[in-house]
């Protein structure tokens, strides 16, 4: 077995549920959340587990989300200290607000702080602009340079997410993104599909949430990470805290290059990918990207046991 990289989900993964087997059997997952409700005035559990409106509200999406991967990762790091046979990671990647949770995992962000700052970011983002000026949309088997092709002469509409080969997104103003959308299947994309989000994220029309989301970054200690994570704004490994956050800020409005990022660490000899996470969003990407990578997707109790397994994998397995 090569290297083992963490990956965590990002907006979208979210469902009513998610990290409630880990509130009821771990007392380390059942910290993660209740330190986090209290540090920001929410019901964790309300909000996480059961069915709400506020869960899809990106101001309180991405904060769940975070707080429900970090309570998964704290009772992974209980069992590995405790003695079970669970393998270091040897680098951590998040899509989009995940990123977040991988700095957490790397040792370079503590994890309270980032469920904090993950709140204000989902607040910044929403109040960037107007609720229905925004939106956005996946292209469908075209490749990335046929899309920025056709969507070059749309003023206001961008590509938001390299997901993996044939997946896209675009992001920009409403009226642009709905033309870009047609003059895209006009080109031959199989599908554009329009997402049912808040805003136009990822899109320079962000800037504004970035710059708001540095002053709360200011004053946040970071510590050189242990083990590399891979940053979405570059897909580059990042090993010292000096552009970290600089590249959370840049984050907000810049592409997520997902796709570029996994081929960065299979270049790097990652063969076994663990999504610690609700879904299996992030696994169902790699699987396009790197052929015969070991894949494993950790959202329940009972998905504990596959990282117990990782020492004697099937090439291309998905355990």
């Amino acid at each position: 077995m090569g290297k083992i990289a963490y990956l965590f989900p990002g907006q979208g993964a979210q469902k009513p549920g998610m990290g409630k087997d880990f509130y009821e059997n771990s007392e380390a997952s059942r910290r993660v959340f209740d330190q986090a409700g209290g540090l920001l005035g929410l019901d964790m559990r309300e909000l996480c587990f059961e069915e709400n409106e506020r869960l899809n509200q990106t101001e309180f999406t991405q904060a769940a989300m975070v707080t429900t991967s970090l309570a998964m990762m704290a009772e992974i790091d209980r069992r590995r200290e405790a003695g079970h046979p669970i393998p270091e990671p040897d680098v951590a990647a998040g899509l989009s607000l995940g990123e977040y949770c991988a700095l957490a995992a790397a040792g370079a962000m503590e994890p309270m702080d980032a469920v904090v700052l993950v709140r204000k970011r989902g607040i910044f983002m929403e109040e960037a602009v107007p609720a229905g000026e925004g939106a956005m949309a996946a292209v469908l088997s075209m490749k990335a340079e046929d899309v920025s092709r056709v969507i070059a002469s749309i003023p206001e509409v961008w590509i938001a997410n390299y997901n993996c080969p044939g997946q896209l997104v675009i992001s920009g103003r409403k009226e642009a993104v709905s033309e870009a959308s047609m003059a895209l299947r006009a080109a031959g994309a199989r599908r554009v599909l329009p997402l049912n989000v808040s805003g136009p994220f990822h899109s320079p029309l962000l800037k504004g949430a970035g710059d708001k989301l540095s002053g709360q970054l200011a004053p946040v200690r970071l510590s050189d990470p242990r083990i590399p994570y891979v940053t979405n704004v570059t897909a580059g490994y990042v090993r010292e805290t000096g552009p970290i956050k600089e590249y959370l800020r840049e984050q907000v409005s810049s592409p997520v290059k997902w796709q570029q990022s996994v081929e960065a660490m299979a270049a790097d000899g990652v063969d076994t990918f663990v999504e610690i996470g609700p879904g299996k969003t992030l696994t169902s990407f790699v699987k396009k990207i790197v052929k015969g990578a070991v894949l494993v997707n950790v959202e329940t109790w009972e998905d504990l046991g596959k990282l117990e397994r990782l020492s004697k994998p099937e090439n291309g397995e998905s355990i």
